[in-house]
């Protein structure tokens, strides 16, 4: 049911390389999947100078081409969509049913930048002088290296891929190396939809190594990176070093703010199925629950009541309704911040341990009493873990929700429009959801602020980060 695993460059697939090879593992079961070839520098040169020649042909490629070109990738994946979800659940864990909302999901980001490619307007701004006509030009900034994480692998690259090439860009792409298989399906319907050689192409191996040598190249004059907190700082620093441009989406630490006014069951539902979507291994997921005082005690209670029931399980398995963790290292830290979190006076309601059984699963856990200064109310613990707080004046959550240098995402359930309007204004975050889950979408910008990253991908905005603005001023003669 895997899939074979290659690099594309140039308009081919290569299934060995010099970089050597890495295992993929399910983590469903811990067994091997396939062995993923890694590129060596020798890989990376083929890359760069492909994208360097897909650019050109690409850039001059009028935007209704580009845009048949997307609606053929888009109509690839909605035809393959069941293929790519059973791959990414094998070798990411998730339960089939979320890989395949994400798969098609996917088809849906192609055919919005595809469409908003041809809108790419630049204007005319009136002269002060006769005969002189003063324009703004949109370019394509040039060739992208892209960097995208494992806890979505088509979701993030789709937003890199289809964005860079809806304005007029060439990619490199380094994905995954924990879950590549997705992303080469994916990949294999733009190859499959005939866009010119070297236009897209995809990369795996060492992290490190692979942004070293994409990032520092000349050719490359644009970054989009989806990650951690530390590793984007570095990135951003070294691309900083070469007056490249970035995208940075990192790491964040949502607040889920409930109001004594809130609809109780509303609120309920939507924490417990953000918080254990993907195992909670989702940089947007609610991960420090505010609870007014005078409803603290029947949210938590309704909570533990909906989480505990939840099936763990394989993702392949249909009554799953959250897989593994992805990775096996994901599980220690997922012990350590309970442990941290009980040495300090916290009490665990539910779950708190791995699951006896193969594979890498965590128990939903229900953390409470948990004091501010916990490692799980500071760092992001990005697993199935939910500490709740209790809170007693809306200037008190506001100055706890924005205390940590995180800005990605919050969430704020009230009935009073005056309690949304001001809480909207008042919370450090890229993006709000007010009594339910309005993010992600493919017309809708998605980024933080702080040290959750700058600019965004989606919506106008994620079209943009691909373009460059040239005036051009000419008087007639």
């Amino acid at each position: 049911m895997y899939t074979k695993l290659a690099l594309y460059i140039d308009g081919e697939w290569l299934a060995a390389a010099s970089g050597g090879t890495q295992p993929v593992i399910n983590p469903a079961d811990e067994s091997v999947l396939a062995e993923l070839p890694l590129a060596g520098a020798t890989q990376l040169d083929c890359a760069l100078a492909a994208a360097q020649r897909g650019f050109k042909v690409w850039k001059r490629t009028s935007a209704h081409e580009r845009y048949t070109a997307l609606r053929r990738v888009a109509s690839l994946v909605r035809e393959r969509h069941e293929r790519l979800a059973q791959v990414m659940t094998l070798d990411q864990g998730k339960p089939l049913s979320e890989a395949l909302m994400e798969a098609k999901a996917a088809a849906d980001h192609i055919e919005w930048y595809a469409e908003e490619g041809r809108r790419a307007y630049g204007r005319v701004i009136a002269p002060r002088q006769a005969s002189v006509r003063a324009s703004v030009l949109r370019e394509p900034v040039g060739p992208v290296a892209a960097f995208t994480p494992w806890n979505f692998p088509i979701n993030q690259a789709v937003r890199k891929i289809a964005g860079a090439l809806a304005a007029g860009c060439s990619i490199v792409i380094k994905a995954p190396e924990e879950t590549p298989g997705a992303c080469v399906e994916l990949v294999r319907c733009f190859a499959d939809a005939d866009l010119p050689k070297g236009v897209l192409n995809l990369v795996f191996g060492e992290p490190q190594k692979v942004s070293q040598h994409l990032i520092p190249s000349p050719i490359i004059r644009k970054v989009s990176f989806t990650g951690s907190v530390p590793v984007g700082k570095h990135l951003g620093a070294m691309a900083a070093q070469h007056m490249k441009r970035t995208t940075m989406e990192l790491g964040g630490h949502a607040p889920f703010i409930v109001f004594a006014d809130a609809d109780l069951d509303s609120a309920v539902a939507a924490a417990v199925a953000l918080k254990h979507r993907n195992a909670g291994q989702v940089c947007a997921a609610p991960s420090r629950f505010y609870l007014h005082e005078d409803i603290h005690d029947r949210f938590v209670d309704a909570f533990v009541k909906r989480s505990s029931t939840l099936t763990v399980g394989p993702g392949t398995d249909m009554a799953s309704q959250m897989g593994p963790l992805t990775k096996r290292p994901r599980v220690d830290a997922m012990q350590s911040f309970v442990d941290d979190a009980q040495q300090r006076g916290a009490r665990v309601l539910t779950g708190g341990a791995r699951l006896e059984r193969k594979g890498y699963f965590f128990a939903p856990t229900t953390l409470v009493d948990v004091p501010d200064d916990a490692r799980v109310a500071l760092e992001e613990p990005f697993g199935p873990i939910a500490p709740m707080f209790r809170f007693a004046a809306f200037d008190e959550v506001v100055e706890r929700a924005n205390s940590l240098p995180f800005g990605l995402s919050a969430f704020v359930f009230t009935r009073s429009l005056k309690t949304s309007i001001d809480i909207a204004a008042e919370l450090e975050s890229g993006m709000i959801s007010i009594n339910h889950f309005g993010l992600a979408l493919p017309e809708t910008p998605f980024g933080g602020v702080k040290d959750s990253g700058h600019g965004s991908e989606g919506g106008t905005e994620g079209l943009e980060a691909y373009l460059n603005t040239k005036f051009v001023s000419e008087l007639g003669v």
